[in-house]
């Protein structure tokens, strides 16, 4: 039987993982420069920045798979990281089903992979032929499969790639609660900020070097983010804001209306 969940910390000084001045050299190129960054337990940091900024050489460094050229990294001893990477490949005459997916590299239960797959919204694919399974979908199974370690860090690159753009939303919120039922540190790279204002804590904005950082709504007013992305309501015909929903969206983004509790 899997651990339970760890409750969230509210009050957690330590931290999961920390850029202190980072710099990345490669082919005598300057990749990043001077980079800080930190990811507390409990806490929804978003990376973001243009492509080529150095987000994914980063995020690289962070966990080890990349020697940085200047600067330091500290990793609390034993950190446990689960890894959803931005798209997977899977060959399409693999007979290989959801279930067995989210085992290969390790082993699981069966009931612990229901566990995992009945958190993210999917426990009804586990004997479905991975192929078979829609964007929306397979997003929710790697979610799973980085959550079979019981991570202490989430990493998650692109997380609402190939979701439409009514379901991005619902994503995210589904990340924020699993943030607090595990009580992880959560690193999200992101091209879109007005997707991840509601859930981050944090936004770092990158392009070799840290633009701006801080909360979300501050850093989209940001002349640095602004010089990079422009203003997000001109640019792309979207305002950013929060509001309270009183319906959420499926898988496919379809609309669900949430039941009304009515106190008598």
């Amino acid at each position: 039987m899997p651990a339970a969940p760890r409750p969230r910390s509210q009050a957690s000084e330590h931290l999961l993982v920390q850029a202190r001045g980072v710099s990345l050299d490669m082919g005598g190129r300057h990749i990043l420069h001077g980079v800080d960054l930190t990811v507390r337990p409990g806490q929804i940091v978003t990376l973001i920045g243009p492509n080529g900024a150095g987000k994914t050489c980063l995020v690289r460094v962070l966990l080890g798979l990349l020697p940085h050229t200047g600067g330091e990294v500290l990793r609390a001893p034993g950190l446990k990281v689960g890894y959803m990477p931005q798209r997977v490949l899977v060959d399409e005459v693999l007979p290989i089903t959801v279930g067995r997916f989210l085992t290969l590299g390790g082993r699981a239960s069966r009931s612990h992979q229901l566990q995992v797959l009945r958190e993210v919204g999917v426990e009804h694919l586990v004997n479905q032929p991975i192929q078979s399974v829609s964007g929306g979908e397979m997003q929710r199974v790697l979610l799973a499969r980085a959550l079979l370690r019981q991570p202490d860090l989430l990493v998650l690159d692109e997380p609402a790639q190939g979701v439409d753009v009514a379901g991005q939303g619902e994503v995210f919120r589904l990340i924020a609660r699993l943030r607090d039922r595990y009580g992880c540190g959560v690193l999200l790279v992101s091209h879109e900020l007005h997707l991840v204002m509601e859930a981050a804590d944090s936004v770092v904005c990158l392009n070799q070097h840290v633009c701006c950082t801080g909360h979300p709504e501050a850093v989209s007013r940001h002349p640095e983010y602004l010089k990079l992305f422009g203003d997000p309501a001109e640019a792309r015909g979207l305002a950013i804001y929060t509001h309270d929903h009183d319906h959420h969206h499926d898988l496919h983004g379809g609309v669900v209306e949430n039941e009304r509790r009515e106190k008598k």
